[in-house]
C-alpha cells in the first residue's frame, strides 16, 4: 500500500534530522580530532556512520511504499565546541528532540491507520532509548572526571574501542 502524504512528510524530515545527527556528530568528531582526543573522535565518527543508516532505513522505506523522497539541505552545525562534555551534553539534547520527533511519526502514523510505518517505526524508538543513554551515560563520565587529565586520557582509550556495526540491516546468516 502507498504512503500516505502526512506520514511520508513526517518520515521525509525525519530523514533531515537524521542526516543533521550525522553532520552534528562528525563536526564533533572533527573538533576532537583537533583536541588530541582521537578515541572520543573515533567514537563520534562510528555514531556519525550510525545516523546516515537510520537515514538510510527511512529513506528506503519511504521508496519501498511508493513515496516521493525530499531532500531538502541540510542546516550546518557548529564546529567551536570547547570540551567534550560540552558536546555530550548538547548530543544528549539533541536524541532527545529526535526521540520526540520519532515519537511525533508514531502518533501520526496510528492516526493514519498506517501499521506498516507504525512497526518500523518501533525499531527506532527502541533505538533511541539506547541514543540517549548512550550520550547520557558519557555526559556523566566526564563529570565525574572533572578536570583530571587521566580520566579524559583513560576515556578517550574506552571510547576508540567501539566498532561501526549496521544495525539497520539484517544479521548475515550463519556460515556453515
Amino acid at each position: 500500500m502507498k504512503i500516505g502524504k502526512k506520514v511520508e512528510d513526517a518520515i521525509n524530515s525525519q530523514i533531515n534530522a537524521e542526516l543533521y545527527s550525522a553532520y552534528l556528530y562528525l563536526g564533533m568528531s572533527a573538533r576532537c580530532t583537533e583536541m588530541n582526543l582521537r578515541g572520543i573522535a573515533h567514537w563520534l565518527y562510528v555514531q556519525a556512520q550510525e545516523e546516515m543508516t537510520h537515514a538510510m532505513k527511512f529513506y528506503r522505506f519511504i521508496l519501498d511504499r511508493s513515496g516521493h523522497s525530499k531532500l531538502p539541505a541540510i542546516e550546518g552545525v557548529r564546529d567551536d565546541w570547547k570540551a567534550p562534555l560540552e558536546m555530550f551534553e548538547a548530543a544528549y539534547e539533541h536524541e532527545k528532540k529526535v526521540t520526540g520527533m520519532i515519537n511525533n511519526i508514531v502518533d501520526i502514523a496510528l492516526a493514519e491507520r498506517d501499521h506498516a510505518t507504525a512497526s518500523m517505526l518501533n525499531w527506532f524508538v527502541d533505538e533511541q532509548v539506547e541514543e540517549e543513554a548512550n550520550s547520557s551515560e558519557i555526559a556523566e563520565k566526564l563529570k565525574l572526571i572533572g578536570g583530571s587529565n587521566d580520566g579524559l586520557l583513560q576515556l578517550d582509550k574506552e571510547l576508540a574501542l567501539r566498532v561501526f556495526v549496521d544495525r539497520t540491516q539484517p544479521a548475515a546468516p550463519a556460515q556453515p
